[in-house]
């Protein structure tokens, strides 16, 4: 059976860092970047991106809805 695997992405310049996305994961795959956007936010990101599964948490808890994630399927290559 296939592994399934996620990313995200996040829309940089609108996310406010109010880092929701980051306490709702629960395989501690996004951060807070110490860098600011334009706006002077710290915004999410992938910390962890292997350990994305794809459950949609983040993008179900984000207030902006600024991050989208995407399902893969990952297989394994004998």
């Amino acid at each position: 059976m296939a592994k399934v695997r996620g990313a995200i992405v996040v829309a940089v310049e609108k996310c406010k860092g109010c880092g929701l996305c980051a306490n709702s994961c629960p395989a501690d795959v996004i951060k807070l970047e110490k860098k600011v956007n334009a706006k002077g936010y710290n915004y999410a990101y992938m910390f962890n991106p292997e350990a994305c599964t794809g459950c949609t948490n983040c993008a179900t808890v984000c207030p902006d809805s600024v991050i989208t994630v995407y399902r893969l399927k990952a297989t394994k290559n004998n």
